[in-house]
């Protein structure tokens, strides 16, 4: 016998499958910039200039060459060459405006909208 879907989790699906579609979209564009200088910034205000050397699904990101922005907090850091940072700690990643196509990125969004409405 199965349930009749409530309301209640139709919307939780939808939700669902935006943050999916979110997600792997987000994660398409970071696959773009590999190679290309990124600025990364924690939720613990901590800001990262460097190389964007890889990303996961997870939106985890590797830098090389990194720079430290307020060197004088956080001195700890300036040894520091490359670094991994994991996805949930992210708080903003500021990109190259060349690197971005913001036509092709609409598109998709809307097109994925148009999507989600016909479900």
């Amino acid at each position: 016998m199965s349930w009749p879907a409530t309301n209640h989790a139709i919307k939780f699906k939808l939700r669902l499958d935006l943050v999916q579609f979110t997600t792997m979209l987000i994660f398409s564009v970071f696959k773009t910039l590999t190679d290309q200088e990124v600025t990364v910034e924690l939720k613990n205000d901590l800001s990262i200039t460097g190389v964007l050397k890889s990303v996961d699904q997870f939106l985890n990101v590797r830098l090389d060459a990194i720079k430290v922005h307020d060197e004088a907090r956080h001195p700890h850091m300036m040894a520091v060459k490359n670094c991994f940072i994991r996805g949930s700690v992210i708080r903003y990643v500021q990109l190259p405006a060349s690197g971005v196509d913001t036509q092709l990125l609409e598109d998709a969004t809307r097109k994925e909208a148009a999507n989600q409405a016909k479900r």
